[in-house]
């Protein structure tokens, strides 16, 4: 029976440099780095997909995706069941006037909603309006009701950091064809566009906004008081203006505004 090779005999024997046998893969480690990194990424942006989590990194998609499969990392995936949203059969009064339209500058459109959040037995209501140039939500307001004072003080909010566009976008809710909400609108010369009844793709915008926008959220029960968490519903908003990579800009809205005043 041969007696066991050493290692340069070995190494000779396969045709490789005996240093090679003593190589040691340094692949594992930086994963286990580039994991932590990944999660901490997550913690901040949970609803992050592998792609902005490479964005956000600056590295290789195709990476960021292996190394997330490889350790279970997933995005935070939270979805719960939305409380009924009063319905009219009124007439909208405005037509779409956004539909294969797209803005060239910022100011050109915003486009307006809000969401329900529930609260421990019950639903307080955030109402923005987002700039659709530059994603940027330009105006907010939160209440413990989804009325017309809820969405006027979102728009009135945004008028006062803001220049008035030229069109501002809804849904037909009741609270968007109210008298008061539309006289504001109106007293800035700003033209009204609202969706078609029963199509809210034609407001996808904003939905795809909300969506992603309670899962970088979470669970509102965490926080003991409504204050705690009205306030932290105000720093999401600032991390998503200032921070939080938007798919088709490829940076946050403050970044994007910021390279197109350099362009």
């Amino acid at each position: 029976m041969a007696g066991k090779l050493t290692k340069k005999e070995l190494a000779k024997e396969l045709g490789l440099p005996r240093s090679t046998l003593y190589y040691k893969r340094k692949l594992p480690s930086k994963d286990l780095i580039l994991v932590e990194r990944i999660r901490e990424t997550l913690h901040l942006h949970p609803s992050y997909g592998y792609r902005r989590v490479a964005t956000h990194l600056k590295i290789n998609h195709k990476r960021a995706l292996r190394v997330m499969k490889e350790f279970g990392v997933k995005p935070y995936r939270r979805r719960v069941h939305k409380p009924q949203r009063k319905t009219t059969d009124l007439l909208a009064g405005y037509p779409n006037l956004i539909k294969n339209c797209f803005p060239s500058s910022p100011g050109d459109i915003w486009i307006s909603d809000f969401t329900y959040i529930p609260y421990r037995g019950r639903f307080i209501y955030l109402a923005v309006v987002e700039d659709l140039f530059s994603r940027k939500v330009v105006g907010s307001h939160i209440s413990k009701s989804h009325d017309t004072p809820l969405v006027s003080a979102a728009l009135f909010d945004a008028l006062t950091y803001h220049k008035a566009p030229k069109i501002i976008h809804s849904d037909q809710g009741v609270e968007y064809r109210s008298k008061a909400y539309t006289e504001l609108a109106k007293r800035f010369s700003i033209s009204i566009s609202m969706s078609k009844k029963a199509s809210p793709w034609e407001n996808g915008y904003q939905e795809s906004f909300f969506s992603q926008f309670k899962v970088d959220l979470g669970d509102p029960h965490r926080f003991e008081t409504l204050p705690e968490l009205v306030e932290y519903i105000q720093l999401r908003v600032y991390i998503y203006n200032h921070y939080r990579i938007h798919t088709s800009l490829k940076m946050s809205p403050i970044d994007y505004l910021r390279v197109m005043q350099i362009a």
